[in-house]
């Protein structure tokens, strides 16, 4: 589980105006579930990628986030969260590559936790 609602500093009930649909309550619920059980907790660079990554970067980052997921206990939980949120980065030894071709398309460009988590960067994104 590359991210827990603690990293970004911005807690959901920060922004009480922001009406949450009940897909992106329960995500966030499940996700609150296993987050902290997670090897990858606080190694949040290595599960998501620098704008203008180049591929032999990514490759070496995504064998070093690879290796954490191996051996952790939530490592099925977090892949069927990022499965089932489409989401972006390295989450459950996959990345989104790897959920595409097993059938999870990705249908935003970015993931629900940030939609949720962040709302104020995704307004400045859609105003330019």
């Amino acid at each position: 589980m590359p991210y827990s609602p603690e990293d970004s500093g911005v807690q959901p009930d920060e922004f009480p105006d922001q009406p949450l649909s009940v897909e992106a309550l329960q995500a966030l619920l499940r996700l609150r579930d296993w987050c902290d059980k997670s090897n990858c907790k606080g190694k949040r660079h290595l599960f998501f990628g620098q704008n203008s990554e180049r591929p032999q970067a990514r490759i070496k980052r995504e064998i070093k986030a690879s290796s954490i997921c191996k051996c952790c206990s939530v490592k099925s939980d977090c892949r069927e969260f990022a499965r089932l949120n489409h989401e972006y980065g390295f989450w459950g030894g996959e990345n989104e590559e790897q959920r595409h071709l097993a059938g999870f398309k990705l249908i935003a460009p970015i993931g629900i936790r940030a939609k949720v988590l962040r709302p104020e960067q995704i307004n400045n994104q859609t105003d330019t």
